[in-house]
């Protein structure tokens, strides 16, 4: 029954995400918003960490399997993708650089209020 639970409770948090997104009709990915909520009850005390440690590790786990829709996607734009080539190459470059950029000025920023 603990299993239960704890999916009921981590898809839960997912429903009310996607109903927040739709209802208020935000730009933010349900999903995401449900793991904010539940993260705000897990902080905040409403849910306990073991509630859904177990099936939460159970999913992170299992997380390749959701890989393969957008790997069978890859391969069926694969013309698209080789006629891209060069701006999804140059996006994902300046991406990487920027979070890198980003990534270092934080922890460097976090790291003066520590010594």
């Amino acid at each position: 029954m603990k299993a239960y639970r704890g999916l009921a409770i981590i898809f839960g948090f997912y429903a009310l995400g996607e109903l927040a997104t739709y209802i208020l009709n935000l730009t933010v990915p349900g999903s995401v918003l449900g793991m904010l909520f539940l993260l705000g009850s897990l902080l905040t005390g409403l849910i306990k960490l073991e509630w859904v440690e177990g099936e939460a590790e159970l999913l992170v786990r299992n997380m390749s399997v959701m890989f393969i829709p957008p790997g069978v996607g890859i391969v069926a734009y694969l013309g698209l993708i080789k006629s891209q080539a060069v701006p999804i190459f140059v996006a994902l470059v300046l991406s990487f650089l920027v979070t890198l950029v980003v990534t270092a000025k934080t922890v460097e920023f976090l790291r003066r209020g520590v010594e």
